[in-house]
This record gives structure tokens, C-alpha cells and sequence, in this order.
């Protein structure tokens, strides 16, 4: 179960881990796109990170929507709308909920794909987010149906994002900016793949 309060944390923590890892996520994009996705999403999630104290009495939908919508309208780049569109996602499966189940979050998990799957026409195998994100739900919804607790299975989930990222260095890029390049994009690992598993990391940490 994840109350209000460890969403609220979760997504401090979040906002404080993309601007540790602002460089490192810059300097990522800079070899294979447009050098700019850790300036970008830190911008969009110190945003998020002004708007959580007005948000302590509402609930998760609430919560959810408005990282979305904040995300949505200051992050530039192809970022903004994926992750917005993300959160957007996920949000609609818990509104009013002041609380999220398992079943609530493997739900939202699957939601938050298939917006960036739908918003960015992609598909796992071509070098994006999406290869950190599927692994990183399959993973996620068996570790909790075999039994284990949320935080093991976000552990798990976070080790299978990180195998995700490992995996983006030996493809190559047919979406984006990235696919410009070609063959000349194999060895590098995708930028918003990292981010992402920087993202579940976080939540892993932060339900200790």
C-alpha cells in the first residue's frame, strides 16, 4: 500500500534525484539527441516539486494529475508530453483513491505504457523510455503476484529497468532525434530509458 504521504515523498525524492543526475542525463542525450533531457526534466520536476505542499490534503488522482499537467507545460523537448502523458495516465486509474493498492499500482504501471506507447508511436526495441519501462512492469506485476512486498518488487522492477537501459547501448535508435544517426547510435545507452530507471529506483528507495 502507498498513502498519500509516500506518494507526496516519492515524488519529492524523484524531483530531487533528476536534478542530482541533471548532468549525467544531459550529457547522455548530448551524444545521441539534442543534449538537452536533464535540463528539461529538471525544469519540469522542480515545478512538480513548488506544487506539492498545495497538494498535501488532495488525493493521488489529484496528486498525479497535477505532475502530469505541470510536467506537460514546462518540460520542452519530446520528455514533456511522454512522462505528462504518463502521469496523466496512471492518474485516471486512482482517482479519488487516498491510498494505492498493489493491484492499483500495477494498473497505473500499465496505463502510464500504454500512454507513452500511443503518445510517442513507439514500441519496446527501439532504443526509448519504453525499454527501461515494459521490463521494469513485467517484472514489477509478477514480483508482486508471486507474493512479495512492494518494495521487493520495486527492487526487482528497478534491477530489470537498469538490465532495460544496459540493453538500449546495443541497438540502435528508430525513434526520435537519436535515429538520425543510425548505426552511429549503438553504444550509447537512450537518455530517457535512464531517466526512467532513475524514476523506479526512487520509488524502491523511498518505500524502505
Amino acid at each position: 500500500m502507498i498513502t498519500r504521504d509516500m506518494l507526496l515523498k516519492i515524488l519529492h525524492n524523484i524531483a530531487k534525484v533528476v536534478e542530482e543526475n541533471r548532468q549525467f542525463l544531459t550529457d547522455l542525450d548530448a551524444a545521441i539527441g539534442d543534449g538537452d533531457h536533464g535540463i528539461n526534466m529538471n525544469k519540469g520536476f522542480k515545478a512538480v516539486e513548488e506544487k506539492l505542499n498545495s497538494l498535501k490534503d488532495k488525493d493521488c488522482g489529484t496528486i498525479l494529475k497535477t505532475t502530469a499537467m505541470t510536467l506537460i507545460s514546462t518540460v520542452g523537448g519530446a520528455s514533456g508530453p511522454l512522462y505528462g502523458t504518463a502521469f496523466l495516465k496512471a492518474s485516471a486509474v486512482v482517482n479519488g483513491k487516498m491510498e494505492l493498492s498493489s493491484q492499483d499500482i500495477i494498473k497505473m504501471f500499465e496505463e502510464a505504457i500504454n500512454g507513452v506507447v500511443m503518445r510517442g508511436k513507439a514500441q519496446r526495441g527501439e532504443k526509448t523510455m519504453l525499454d527501461a519501462l515494459i521490463p521494469a512492469y513485467e517484472v514489477l506485476k509478477n514480483s508482486i503476484e508471486s507474493g512479495k512486498s512492494l518494495k521487493e518488487s520495486f527492487q526487482d522492477a528497478a534491477k530489470a529497468a537498469y538490465e532495460g537501459v544496459e540493453y538500449t547501448k546495443t541497438i540502435k535508435a528508430t525513434k526520435g532525434r537519436a535515429s538520425y544517426l543510425g548505426d552511429r547510435s549503438i553504444g550509447h545507452q537512450d537518455a530517457g530509458a535512464t531517466s526512467s530507471y532513475l524514476m523506479i529506483k526512487t520509488i524502491a528507495e523511498t518505500l524502505d
